[in-house]
Order: structure tokens, then sequence, then C-alpha cells
């Protein structure tokens, strides 16, 4: 019981910073889901939650979305992600990997992300090959950990530069990669009773958090919210890693 609220406490205040800074939550709260509820408990849940927080943002932001990125990112992800739905059957019956790898990725997804944040370094338009690569691999991680937000935004930010074409054209990528991931859970039986009973009620804490996030993020500096996000990744990064 106290495990499902700690995990509820999560949810909230993972979603708030995605909220306000336009990224970072699946990533920050699977770590912390993971110990509270486990893994097979925490990636349905947190897939779930994505897709409905992306239907949020493509709704408010449909006519900025950049089709042609949208067809190339997404067409290039879902062949990792096939990859990484693959792979996942490994990690599944192999806490120790599972947790070893998360803490890892999330490490070095807060390090990249607060390198690129604190030396004010510019995008820059990446050589095809490399794009590719970024993309395979945000597919691969999305597959297995549903968190490959931080590699695409890598990509994307030299790709989409107008807020709203950014927020609108990856939450819409998120809507069809977490809604093949949510069909292949719902058909896998990934969605046990307790599972959605806690989904349900995660649902209404999802909305509480976008509704306070949206209010945060038209009072408080979306710089601090970001220094907090790095901060908090490597601990959840570190935290698997000692476990």
């Amino acid at each position: 019981m106290v495990r499902n609220i700690l995990f509820f406490v999560v949810v909230f205040l993972t979603n708030i910073i995605q909220c306000v800074t336009g990224f970072a939550g699946t990533v920050l709260a699977m770590p912390f889901s993971v110990l509270l509820v486990g893994y097979d408990t925490a990636r349905p849940i947190l897939n779930a939650l994505g897709f409905a927080a992306s239907v949020y943002v493509v709704i408010a932001c449909f006519r900025q979305i950049n089709k042609k990125e949208l067809f190339r990112m997404t067409g290039v992800m879902l062949v990792g992600m096939a990859a990484g739905l693959w792979l996942k059957r490994y990690f599944t019956g192999n806490p120790t990997l599972l947790y070893k790898t998360l803490g890892v990725l999330v490490l070095v997804f807060a390090v990249m992300n607060a390198v690129k944040f604190y030396t004010h370094r510019e995008e820059k338009e990446w050589p095809a090959p490399v794009s590719a690569a970024l993309l395979v691999i945000a597919g691969v991680v999305h597959g297995l950990f549903v968190c490959g937000g931080p590699l695409l935004v890598t990509y994307a930010g030299a790709k989409l530069h107008d807020k709203d074409e950014f927020r609108g054209t990856l939450s819409a990528v998120w809507i069809i990669l977490n809604g093949v991931i949510l069909v292949t859970d719902l058909f896998g039986g990934a969605f046990t009773p307790n599972t959605v009973r806690l989904t349900l009620l995660s649902a209404a804490v999802l909305a509480a958090a976008l509704i306070l996030g949206n209010l945060i993020a038209k009072k408080l500096s979306r710089k601090v919210f970001l220094q907090i996000t790095y901060v908090l990744m490597a601990i959840s990064g570190i935290s698997l890693l000692v476990k």
C-alpha cells in the first residue's frame, strides 16, 4: 500500500516536471517506479500515461505538427522499437541486468542534457547516418523502457525550432509508438487486475499533475525546473546502480 502511494507521488511530481520542461517525465519516473512497483507493472502504466498525456498536447498543438518529420521519426523508431520489444524478454527474468542497464541509460541522459544546458550549446544538424542511429537507438530504448525521449529530443532539437511544433510533433510520435506498445500490452496480458486498478488511479493523478503543471509553467522559471530534473535523473540512475 505504501509503495503504491509513493508510486502515485512519483507519477504526480514527474508529470508536473514533464508539463513544465516539455520532456523527461517518463525517463524520470521509470527508475523510481521500477523500484516501487516493479518493471512489469511500471512499464505498461507509464506507457499508458504517456499516451494519454501526448493526446492532451496534440489536441492543443495539432496545426503545428511537422508531418514530414513525424513520418520520418516514427518510421525509423518503429524499427528500433521492434528490436527493443524483442530484447525485453531477456530483461524481464533478470532484474539485476534490468536495473543496471536502466541506471546507466538514465545517468547518460542526465549528463548529456546537463552538459548541453550548462554550456548553452546550440542544436546542430546531425549527419544523416548519425540521425538515423539516434532514432533507431531511441526506438530500442523506448521498446524496452518506454523512455526513449531524451534521444529523440537530441535529434528533434536540430529539426524543430518552434516550441509548439516541437511539442506537437514529438507528442504525435509518442501517440503512435506508445499506442503500438499499448496494444501489445493489452493482448500480451500486461494489464493484470492490479495493474488496471493502478492505471486508473494514476490517470486521475496525471490529470491533476497536468493542470498544476500548466499553472506552474506560467509562474516559475523553466530553467529552475530543468536544473531540478537533471539532479533527480542523476539520483534515480545512481539508485538503480546501487540496488
